[in-house]
């Protein structure tokens, strides 16, 4: 389905089903030594009070940090930081394997659903609890019933049956959010890799760096957006609570 995978030729057990998985720790293989590389030159601190006029590793890792904390801090405020390590993990994670999606013979991890529903579930799940902590229990649900119905009998029971379906609606926004941000980025990197391979194919040399140019912003454009969408999400679940801490 997708053509040749270099991985493959590592064992026969590695296939189509399977392949997601193996690509996404060699992903995470690959993070760790190249963080593990930063972190060696970021200790050496005379080295780090000179900023270099060269386009290095550190540099770049200190642009995605810098930059992801100034968007998170711009959205949810001063409880960013927090917040930060699981949002900059999922950027770096996803930038760097659809990146790995533009070398010919390999298959990025994000252009399998399973992949994708993994890392929604785990925002899913986060802001949830967070959420759940920063305003309690009731109060976070209670939030998604809208105003709460009052007055006397005949205009009460409307209400809370319109609060019923508010909560309803709601409830079913929130569910579906996993699934909105996986399909959005399988989608895209896979059309995506099928764009850069078919043009490969045909025209190995000049035509491809057009689109593999393309595909880098396509990359960067998708680890944005599902970013994005986390630090809004945690934003939304949250915003309640630290408006009534502020009071």
């Amino acid at each position: 389905m997708h053509g040749f995978n270099w991985f493959t030729l590592l064992s026969e057990k590695i296939n189509e089903t399977n392949i997601h998985v193996v690509t996404g720790v060699f992903v995470l293989l690959l993070l760790l030594v190249l963080v593990l590389w930063v972190r060696r030159h970021l200790i050496r601190m005379e080295k780090t009070l000179i900023p270099s006029d060269k386009i290095t590793l550190t540099n770049v890792f200190e642009l995605i940090v810098e930059n992801v904390l100034t968007l998170m801090e711009g959205i949810i405020g001063p409880t960013a930081r927090k917040h930060f390590p699981l949002v900059a993990t999922l950027f770096i994670f996803i930038f760097f394997s659809n990146l790995l999606g533009l070398i010919p013979g390999f298959l990025p991890p994000t252009a399998n659903i399973n992949t994708n529903l993994a890392m929604a579930a785990c925002v899913f799940i986060y802001f949830n609890v967070m959420g759940i902590k920063e305003q309690g229990f009731i109060n976070y649900f209670k939030h998604f019933m809208g105003v709460a119905p009052q007055g006397p009998i005949w205009a009460f029971i409307p209400g809370l049956l319109l609060s019923l379906l508010i909560f309803s609606i709601e409830i079913f926004g929130i569910t579906i959010r996993p699934v909105t941000l996986s399909l959005r980025l399988l989608a895209n990197i896979n059309a995506d890799h099928l764009v850069v391979g078919i043009f490969s194919s045909l025209s190995p040399l000049i035509v491809p760096i057009v689109f593999m140019i393309l595909g880098l912003f396509v990359a960067f454009v998708q680890a944005f957006v599902f970013s994005l969408l986390t630090i809004i999400y945690i934003a939304l679940a949250t915003a309640h609570g630290e408006e009534e801490a502020h009071h």
